[in-house]
């Protein structure tokens, strides 16, 4: 399939990631099929992930339709782009239709990019999973292929200041092998959260971490929160949110 908008974009993408001084180290991007739907898995450190995640498929030219956020698509600067690159709307009060649409993209031989964890990790750690990847995966009849990124986090993530100027930041990737959707849908995201965090584990291995940093997890010697903490901030934000909801549908009475 021609998208000459999708491929501009990239095109654009990978000037800002050059001007910027990043660097990519990917391993395992020969498990991207050539054809043929396909989950693609991937853990959620920063409010890039996205941009990079989807520089392994084009090995094989393909391109990857990624679940967002509503908030995302009726932006106006992002709404459009996001529309003609047919990537799939979530409400995150609703997600039926979401769902929906990423089954049949996958049954028609998409790539749909889906983010397990929901959120981004404060802690860096990998999140508990959602069971939305395994389940969009079993009723479509394709693998899920699991994607980690390494690095993405010191660019821009939650509660710290974007570094979009030219960092030099180090950004590594790894390709997992496919997985099949044979297992129920609790097992099998079982086994793709232990396959991410043994990826994760993999790649951090061979990256230089910079003891104290913010963006380093605290089992390494970092700053981050601990996996417990961040999803005690997590929780904190989800009361908040309902709260702030609460009171827009009070005062509106």
């Amino acid at each position: 399939m021609v998208e000459p908008v999708y491929r501009t974009i990239i095109g654009i993408a990978r000037t800002v990631f050059a001007a910027q001084g990043l660097t990519f180290t990917v391993t395992g991007d020969e498990h991207i099929p050539a054809t043929g739907g396909a989950v693609i898995a991937i853990n959620h450190t920063g409010y890039m992930d996205f941009t990079y995640a989807g520089l392994p498929a084009r090995r094989v030219k393909r391109y990857i339709r990624f679940m967002a956020k509503q908030e995302v698509f009726t932006h106006p600067i992002t709404g459009p782009i996001m529309r003609t690159l047919k990537h799939i709307p979530v409400d995150r009060t609703a997600g039926a239709d979401a769902y929906k649409a990423a089954v049949e993209d996958l049954r028609q031989g998409e790539l749909v990019g889906v983010y397990p964890e929901a959120t981004i990790s404060r802690s860096f750690e990998i999140k508990d999973f959602k069971s939305g990847a395994a389940r969009m995966a079993i009723e479509a009849g394709v693998p899920i292929i699991p994607v980690v990124i390494w690095g993405a986090q010191r660019v821009w993530t939650k509660g710290h200041p974007k570094r979009l100027g030219r960092t030099n930041t180090p950004i590594s990737m790894a390709v997992g092998e496919p997985i099949p959707p044979n297992l129920p849908a609790g097992e099998l995201t079982a086994l793709l959260r232990a396959t991410m965090q043994q990826m994760l584990e993999g790649l951090q291995k061979d990256y230089d971490h910079e003891p104290g940093a913010y963006w380093v997890p605290a089992r390494l010697g970092g700053g981050a929160p601990t996996l417990e903490e961040a999803t005690a901030l997590d929780q904190q934000d989800i009361a908040k949110r309902i709260a702030e909801r609460r009171k827009k549908a009070t005062d509106g009475e």
